[in-house]
């Protein structure tokens, strides 16, 4: 698994007993052997889990330092094998003054120990009674546990041979602070902050918790491992409920149950190759680099752990959001993205209508939907629309019947112009034997019917709303200046997989009963250009997906191809999880392979693709997201394919 860039990492919390370190490091040991079964390469702990963190002026007494320091010594010599870096929270007493820290031990090893930087001293909180503040501790040498190790705040832990794997330490308040300490880690070359706490627990505390995380997680571009205490600290006036959790650039990965009354573990695998990628992508992250002082020691540590089978989900539908209510909410704003984007141009030209090729497949039913609530936006006439239809060779009743429904139902004006005859007329032009089905045949009616529109565009002094999405565009599923050309592609950055959820929202919440009942037909209707005759039963029979392979699979690839630049092997092997119920290893290596040599060799399409609105992370503008040579070679690519054996 190291090969994919993944590094298992956990979240412990112990149930504990205030100032019982033997039975703190019992449970805390109990805890590393469950996490060694299960593969954790990085396992974090508490603040101040030895001796508990509510300890009060029993910080004070030498005992429980003392005896903190042999349990810790006892720790030591029990993980000699475990091939584990393990973080705990303990005080540490230094030159007479006592230190809430963070120890870091490997095979029975001290790596380091990290102090507190900022202890908080208002509310409930009253540490700077027992400890001093690290901010100028610098590096002092110090003898613990009867090992010359070191105490400072700048202190990486670095992986020998994963150079992306490097772990930085802040502690409970730190991360509270109005800059960080993870901030200076993160530009240091930390991937991976672990933050030992003990955070009590109140009405809405959590949520303010989580919220702080995931934007530290996502600031940092990094992965952020927060643990907090739990069951066994003194209720006295507080109540510790445990809450830990694990966030990916923003993203939450793992998340416990608060309030358990038993020990507990979360893990989950961390994508280090994603977090690479996003940080190459981010030049404000160079910029903040080269403008602080990220000159932080590092400490070497080498686990060597084969995490098996990832725990953590492979999204199959990257750009569909999970739930319900989040899909609708994204529909809506998407939605509400392209009106403005296509009320703004329509603005600027001072055009007088807007010309659409309608077919009655997804495309166009949503460019129609959109140009129909941009009226309402713009308080214009729907009549400006001037929705065309052009049956042509492959033309279904079907998908006919629909184009002219919705355009009625919409509002819009209803043109019909048929190709055929113009068509055959060119077959004749050029000499080309009409029931020659070639690719002549086929792209000869789609710049037919965009000459038709740009015509009419012309006449009615509009503009031409392209209808082609990213998956199509991503695959060079377009003839070259026929449907690939508009004067605004208003679908340009929505996938096919996405699109179908737009339609099904906009049916059930914006048009409703007007055309719902067409819009559902139009969902259930298979994806086809119509460019070929239909079967003797009057049904389509060329079907996109059977030819280019299915949209969910080529969707997949963008998205990790776009957004992470994974190698195609980790997208086979990501692909293989996410549909192993769906599809074959063989079927996903024969559309994968077909996805490179297409998006490619496609390239000069997309080089000069019109203007249109950005609506998520992927999209393939060549003035913004993707700017790629159009006769760039895809060999090094199929080569790493091809090194797959399975």
């Amino acid at each position: 698994m190291k090969k994919y860039g993944y590094v298992r990492v956990g979240a412990a919390v112990p149930k504990i007993e205030v100032a019982n370190c033997s039975y703190n490091i019992d449970s805390i040991y109990e805890l590393i052997m469950e996490a060694e079964k299960n593969n954790v390469a990085v396992l974090t702990f508490p603040e101040l889990c030895i001796t508990g963190y509510t300890c009060a002026d029993l910080f004070y007494q030498a005992t429980l330092i003392d005896e903190c320091e042999k349990s810790i010594q006892e720790l030591l010599d029990k993980t000699k094998h475990v091939d584990m870096l393990i973080i705990l929270g303990a005080p540490v007493k230094v030159n007479f003054k006592l230190y809430n820290c963070a120890v870091a031990i490997y095979k029975g090893e001290i790596l380091c120990i990290v102090p507190k930087v900022f202890i908080p001293n208002y509310g409930e909180f009253y540490e700077k009674r027992w400890f001093s503040a690290a901010d100028e501790i610098g590096r002092i040498s110090v003898n613990y546990c009867g090992q010359d190790t070191f105490i400072s705040t700048n202190v990486l832990m670095q992986h020998e041979s994963i150079k992306d794997l490097c772990v930085g330490i802040e502690i409970c308040e730190d991360l509270w602070s109005p800059i960080a300490p993870s901030a200076f880690q993160a530009l240091a070359g930390a991937s991976i902050i672990l933050n030992l706490s003990a955070s009590n627990d109140y009405v809405g505390k959590s949520e303010n918790r989580k919220q702080i995380i995931k934007s530290q997680s996502s600031k940092c571009i990094c992965a952020y491992v927060y643990v907090s205490a739990g069951f066994g600290e003194s209720s006295t006036d507080l109540v510790f409920g445990g809450h830990s959790m694990i966030y990916e650039n923003g993203d939450l990965l793992a998340e416990n149950e608060k309030y358990s009354l038993d020990s507990q573990l979360i893990f989950t695998e961390i994508d280090l190759e994603k977090l690479s990628a996003y940080r190459q992508r981010n030049t404000t992250y160079a910029d903040c680099q080269s403008k602080y002082d990220n000159d932080y020691e590092k400490v070497y540590f080498n686990t060597n752990i084969d995490i098996g089978n990832l725990s953590v989900n492979i999204d199959k539908s990257p750009f569909i959001p999970k739930n319900e209510n989040e899909i609708s909410k994204r529909c809506s704003e998407i939605f509400n993205i392209q009106i403005n984007g296509l009320a703004k141009r329509i603005l600027h030209t001072k055009s007088k209508s807007m010309v659409l090729g309608i077919s009655g497949g997804l495309d166009s039913t949503l460019a129609l939907l959109v140009c129909a609530k941009t009226c309402d936006k713009l308080g214009l006439d729907r009549k400006i629309i001037k929705a065309v239809t052009m049956p042509g060779f492959g033309t279904t009743d079907r998908t006919y019947n629909n184009a002219v429904k919705m355009i009625e139902k919409v509002g819009a004006d209803f043109r019909e112009i048929s190709i055929r005859d113009s068509v055959i007329q060119h077959f004749r032009d050029i000499g080309h034997d009409e029931n020659n089905h070639d690719v002549i045949y086929e792209n000869s009616q789609a710049r037919e019917r965009t000459q038709i529109l740009m015509d009419v565009a012309n006449q009615e002094n509009g503009l031409v709303i392209g209808t082609g999405d990213l998956s199509e565009l991503a695959l060079g599923w377009a003839t070259y200046n026929g449907d690939h050309m508009s004067m605004y592609g208003l679908n340009s950055s929505i996938p096919k997989t996405l699109i179908r959820y737009i339609i099904k929202w906009a049916a059930d919440y914006e048009f409703k009963n007007d055309i719902k009942s067409i819009l559902y037909d139009v969902l259930d209707t298979p994806v086809s250009p119509e460019l070929l005759p239909p079967d003797s039963d009057g049904k389509i029979s060329q079907k996109t997906e059977e030819l280019v392979g299915p949209y969910e699979l080529h969707d997949f690839f963008l998205y990790n191809v776009i957004r992470f630049g994974y190698k195609p092997s980790k997208i086979f092997f990501l692909a293989n999880i996410a549909f192993k119920n769906e599809y074959s290893s063989d079927i996903i290596y024969k559309w994968l392979k077909n996805f490179y040599f297409r998006f490619f060799s496609q390239q000069f399409k997309r080089s000069c693709l019109p203007d249109g609105p950005k609506v998520g992370t992927v999209c393939v503008s060549p003035r913004g997201d993707l700017r790629m040579p159009s006769d760039a070679a895809v060999k090094m690519w199929i080569d790493d394919l091809e090194e797959i054996t399975f």
